[in-house]
C-alpha cells in the first residue's frame, strides 16, 4: 500500500510539469486491464540520455501494438490505449514516431519482450525520468 501511494503520488507530482501529463494519466487507466495480454517490446529505463527519444519512441510504437489488440478484441481500455497513443505523437512532434535512431541507440526489436504489466511499469519509469 505505501509503494502504490507514493507512486501514484511521483505520478501526480511528475504529471504537474511535465508533457507527458495525459499519457501518464492514460497509463494510470489501463494499467490494470485485465483484457490486454501482449509481449511487447520494452526498452531500458537506464538508457542513455542521448537515446531517451528514440527509447520513448519504441514505446509509443508498442503503444500501437496494444490498441491493435484492443480494437481486435473488444478491450474495456480501447479509448485510453488510443489517447496515449494520440497524446505520445503530439508530445514527440511531427514525424519523430518514425524518425532515425542514433547509431547508439537500439531498435525498438532488440529490447527484450516482456508482459503487459512490466511494459507499463517500465513507461511509466521513462516518462519519469523524462519529467525530470
Amino acid at each position: 500500500l505505501v509503494f502504490f501511494c507514493s507512486s501514484t503520488y511521483i505520478l501526480k507530482t511528475a504529471a504537474g510539469h511535465c508533457k507527458w501529463a495525459e499519457v501518464l494519466k492514460d497509463l494510470e487507466q489501463i494499467k490494470t486491464s485485465k483484457d490486454i495480454d501482449v509481449s511487447l517490446y520494452t526498452a531500458n529505463t537506464d538508457e542513455d540520455n542521448e537515446c531517451q527519444e528514440p527509447v520513448m519512441r519504441c514505446f509509443f510504437l508498442e503503444t500501437k501494438v496494444i490498441l491493435q489488440e484492443c480494437l481486435i478484441k473488444n478491450c474495456s481500455k480501447t479509448q485510453d490505449v488510443l489517447n496515449i497513443w494520440k497524446n505520445g505523437n503530439a508530445s514527440l512532434g511531427n514525424n519523430k514516431l518514425n524518425s532515425s535512431t542514433s547509431a547508439k541507440c537500439k531498435e525498438c526489436e532488440e529490447y527484450e519482450e516482456k508482459n503487459f504489466t512490466e511494459f507499463i511499469q517500465s513507461f511509466v519509469k521513462v516518462i519519469q525520468k523524462d519529467c525530470k
